[in-house]
């Protein structure tokens, strides 16, 4: 049951669910996720390490970068339907949507020049 309520706390902030939504899309770093969600650098640190210990999201290391994505859900049955259901659900509300519509446009290297 402990596993299960990690998850479910895990997505029960907007900001995280928002993080899983952009991280369907694709592989993003803490900057890219700061400027997405237009919140504190220390912020988004939490909430990806909330996301990181219910098993949500992972990293690699390339070079000087931190590259977060969506785990596979092979190490717990309640990520793996999560996941599998968040792909389908909230497509169609507006800030996601919106949010999602702008990743294409937020490039790390253009953030890290300012």
């Amino acid at each position: 049951m402990r596993d299960f309520i990690k998850v479910m706390k895990a997505l029960s902030d907007q900001n995280r669910v928002k993080i899983v939504k952009m991280l369907q899309h694709k592989m993003m770093c803490v900057c890219e996720i700061q400027e997405a969600l237009r919140i504190a650098q220390s912020s988004v640190s939490k909430h990806l390490k909330i996301l990181e210990e219910a098993g949500l999201v992972d990293y690699q290391k390339d070079g000087l970068w931190m590259n977060y994505h969506l785990t596979d859900g092979m190490k717990s049955p309640y990520v793996a339907s999560l996941i599998g259901n968040l792909r389908h659900w909230l497509e169609d509300e507006p800030e996601v949507k919106e949010l999602i519509k702008r990743l294409p446009h937020i490039r790390r290297e253009e953030i890290c020049k300012r």
